[in-house]
C-alpha cells in the first residue's frame, strides 16, 4: 500500500493520493476581506492547481463538502461553482453552515477526486 503526501507540515498534507484516489484538505481563500464570490473563486482556483500538482483535474473531482460561515451565502457560492464545474462532470457534493477556523472566512472546501 503505497500513500503519497505533498505540501505537508507538522499538521497536515494538503494532497494525499492512495490507490488511485486523491484527497485534498480543506482550502480556504488568501484575501480573508473579500467577498463570497471572490472567496470561492480563491477556494477553486487553489483546488484546480493541487489537483494538477496531484496529476488531475477539476473534471476527475468524486466528491466535494462545502463548508459556509452563514448558509445565506449559499447562492452567491453557487453562481462562482456553477461556472466553474464543467458541464457533466458535477460530483458528489453535500454543502453545510459550520463556524470556521477564522471569522474572516466565508467558505472551506474539501475535495476527493481521482487520479
Amino acid at each position: 500500500m503505497t500513500i503519497t503526501r505533498h505540501q505537508t507540515n507538522s499538521r497536515m498534507s494538503k494532497i494525499v493520493i492512495h490507490n488511485e484516489t486523491i484527497y485534498l484538505s480543506g482550502q480556504v481563500a488568501k484575501d480573508r476581506d473579500a467577498d463570497i464570490a471572490t472567496q470561492t473563486q480563491q477556494v477553486l482556483d487553489k483546488i484546480e492547481a493541487l489537483l494538477i500538482e496531484a496529476g488531475s483535474n477539476k473534471n476527475k473531482i468524486l466528491s466535494a463538502q462545502i463548508w459556509l460561515s452563514n448558509i445565506a451565502n449559499f447562492g452567491a457560492m453557487n453562481v462562482v461553482w456553477d461556472q466553474w464545474i464543467d458541464e457533466g462532470n458535477q460530483p458528489a457534493r453535500a454543502t453545510i453552515e459550520a463556524r470556521l477556523a477564522s471569522p474572516e472566512l466565508l467558505v472551506e472546501v474539501g475535495i476527493i477526486a481521482a487520479l
